[in-house]
């Protein structure tokens, strides 16, 4: 994805269509998603770009061991 708005769109159709299809296991999965692109997206407004899993997981976890930031 080359923006944030598009990962959205993308996973919302995705969503539907799991729905749709009776999929439980997708649709939790979109939703959950979802909800972390939404969240990153509220709290980082100016920024458009598509974040990757590990972005959104620290977003998410601030204090765990991979998203520790050290300053020497």
């Amino acid at each position: 994805m080359k923006s944030i708005d598009e990962h959205i769109q993308k996973d919302k159709s995705e969503l539907e269509a799991a729905k749709a299809a009776g999929d439980d296991a997708k649709v939790r999965h979109f939703e959950k998603e979802l909800h972390s692109l939404e969240e990153y997206k509220e709290h980082h407004p100016g920024d458009s770009h598509d974040p990757t899993s590990l972005e959104l997981h620290c977003e998410a976890n601030p204090d765990a061991d991979e998203c520790r930031v050290y300053d020497d």
